[in-house]
């Protein structure tokens, strides 16, 4: 950046440096206190000392609402920019990052993370943190799954996870009520769906353990060690209602397709005490009637409130 740039810009409150070949930004910035969007995408920011320091610690820790460093080469995300506790916004996307730091938590403020088209591989459950967030793009990644804490996000719209390696989706993401578009497409999940995975038989142990649970049987901490009595207590209750059942390692994990707002069917991992506990599940290729097509108008119309886009393909 030109020295005595905040002596010529003293109140300078947008600063759009994007595509100019940029590999550092000194200390300059530090001194712009009305500074409240910068824009320096398509650089090539990412190497030591890209940023100045005491980025955390200048005035623009309160005054930044957005930031924009998508395009450069960051390998990481600089630690200084969790200290940037104004932030609304921040884009992060098309650089080289593996992985999102759970302190990604500290930017309480935060409405808008852009992460897409790097290569992170795993979504931290911090992230579920930010009260604010509204938007949330995760695509172009190598994601795998995603953390059921995510459902935490009360405030999402959007959330974007097209192109990834997702295979299912947690439960609890039907708790996001208040999303209105979730981008699914290029994932394997869409392509193909996983139906019956690895299945390891419960131990003797677990076997006993499933007995006394089922059957009601009485004891007390004083009838058994006390590590049997936590043991006991980490039951899981099957899902099926014909089963009645519990599980505690030893599980059949499935996918099962559930209507989502009575207008989408998405796969969600779906657990069972054991493969006779299975019962048919809706197939991609089914052409029966789903339950959505027999809601009523009214029931369509809140659907399509909650959810109005869901995209697959």
């Amino acid at each position: 950046l030109p020295a005595g740039l905040s002596q010529w810009f003293p109140a300078l409150e947008v600063l759009d440096v994007s595509g100019t070949g940029l590999a550092e930004m000194g200390t300059e910035l530090l001194s712009l206190p009305s500074l409240h969007t910068l824009l320096a995408k398509n650089n090539r920011l990412g190497g030591p000392g890209s940023l100045p320091k005491g980025l955390g610690q200048a005035p623009l820790a309160r005054s930044l609402r957005v930031l924009n460093l998508s395009g450069n080469r960051f390998s990481e995300v600089p630690p200084a920019l969790l200290r940037l506790r104004g932030l609304r916004s921040l884009s992060l996307g098309g650089n080289r990052l593996h992985s999102i730091p759970p302190d990604i938590q500290e930017l309480q403020s935060l409405e808008f993370l852009y992460l897409g088209g790097n290569f992170i591989t795993a979504i931290p459950p911090e992230l579920a943190k930010l009260p604010s967030l509204r938007y949330l793009v995760l695509c172009d990644n190598k994601i795998q799954s995603i953390p059921p804490q995510l459902a935490q996000l009360h405030s999402l719209r959007s959330l974007s996870l097209h192109n990834n390696l997702l295979t299912y989706l947690p439960r609890e993401i039907l708790n996001l009520v208040h999303l209105e578009e979730l981008s699914l497409r290029g994932n394997p999940l869409v392509v193909r769906f996983v139906r019956d995975l690895t299945y390891n038989p419960p131990s003797l142990q677990e076997l006993a353990g499933r007995t006394v649970k089922a059957r009601n049987i009485p004891y007390a901490p004083s009838d058994l060690p006390e590590s049997l009595v936590r043991y006991l207590s980490l039951a899981s209750n099957c899902p099926n209602p014909k089963c009645g059942g519990v599980y505690f390692d030893s599980c059949v994990r499935q996918i099962k397709f559930v209507d989502f707002c009575g207008k989408y069917r998405l796969p969600l991992m779906h657990y069972l005490c054991s493969p006779e506990c299975s019962s048919p599940f809706s197939s991609a290729s089914q052409s029966s009637t789903s339950q959505s097509e027999s809601d009523s108008e009214d029931e369509a119309s809140v659907a399509a409130h909650r959810m109005q886009k869901v995209l697959l393909g």
